[in-house]
């Protein structure tokens, strides 16, 4: 195992002490758990987001569409342990997207400039 020094925020570090007694750990064992955490979390998160990038093609090449109401009439009864029907496709599957736009896995800058929201800066000229 590898060590590496993390300098946390006093406040941070006075958070972690009593979530990690609570939970019958070592600080130390505690930050490694929520690192795991946020490491699968990012993993499922690149997963789901493969998965919907292979259907958007999927759609784009002709594949199958279903109405919201009949997918989620399946699941409720899937859920419900009921012997559920696979909804069927609906009307024609070949069709040009809006958009070319793909969703991104690249998460946004955390510097000012990029989370102030365009509304909130100050005119860079008077408005007329």
């Amino acid at each position: 195992m590898t060590t590496t020094t993390l300098k946390l925020p006093e406040s941070l570090k006075q958070r972690i002490a009593p979530l990690a007694q609570a939970a019958g750990k070592t600080p130390h064992a505690w930050m490694i758990d929520a690192l795991q955490a946020q490491v699968q979390l990012a993993d499922l998160r690149e997963s789901f987001l493969g998965d919907a990038r292979a259907e958007a093609d999927a759609i784009d090449a002709g594949g199958p569409l279903y109405a919201m109401e009949d997918v989620a009439a399946y699941l409720r009864a899937h859920a419900r342990g009921s012997d559920a029907v696979p909804p069927s496709p609906i009307g024609a599957t070949v069709r040009a997207r809006p958009s070319t736009k793909r969703l991104s896995t690249k998460r946004p800058s955390t510097t000012r400039a990029s989370t102030e929201h365009p509304a909130t800066k100050a005119p860079t000229e008077p408005r007329r």
